[in-house]
């Protein structure tokens, strides 16, 4: 975000969290929420290769930012579809995972960071050929030993990943979603 006051306009100079020196307004750098569709069929996970920067030509799950009071899970149902051109349903949830999205830059703006929501899905409908290229740059089903070694997020991809291989071998990719 821009080193400036968000109440008064003041340059900040700082990064946060940090009060404004004029009116005491506090600014924090909080993660950005977001959401990930970890779809599985016939024992492959679906992933997706970016596009675009930040973790350009690395692989992930479908995901993206929630939109307004979007819940997470109707995020990660959108950004797998928007992504990958399939419906997908959310059986379970894995967890949460904070990473860095976009580096601090020399003209004052703090990291960008996001907390991801990732969630267990399974497609819900047929897949079209309707991908967003802007975004993904190719598509792909990998099994659990055959993951991609180049993973976004950088910062702990490999964990997220470890952790839903895990739930999936042990049967537990699906669940009562109570806030949905």
């Amino acid at each position: 975000m821009p080193r400036y006051c968000s109440s008064c306009g003041t340059a900040i100079g700082t990064p946060a969290p940090v009060a404004c020196r004029v009116c005491g307004t506090m600014h924090w750098s909080n993660a950005k929420p977001a959401a990930a569709a970890l779809i599985v069929r016939d024992g492959k996970l679906l992933l997706t290769k970016r596009a675009i920067e930040p973790w350009l030509g690395l692989w992930c799950a479908p995901s993206g930012f929630c939109e307004g009071d979007e819940h997470p899970i109707a995020a990660a149902e959108r950004e797998a579809f928007e992504e990958t051109g399939l419906r997908v349903r959310v059986t379970g949830y894995l967890g949460v995972w904070i990473a860095e999205y976009a580096a601090a830059t020399a003209a004052g703006d703090d990291a960008v960071r996001v907390a991801v929501a990732y969630y267990h899905a399974v497609p819900a409908g047929t897949e079209s050929a309707s991908r967003d290229p802007g975004e993904v740059a190719d598509v792909g089903w990998f099994d659990p030993d055959e993951l991609p070694r180049a993973l976004a997020p950088p910062e702990n991809g490999s964990r997220v990943y470890a952790a839903w291989r895990a739930a999936y071998e042990g049967g537990d990719t699906t669940g009562a979603l109570r806030d949905g």
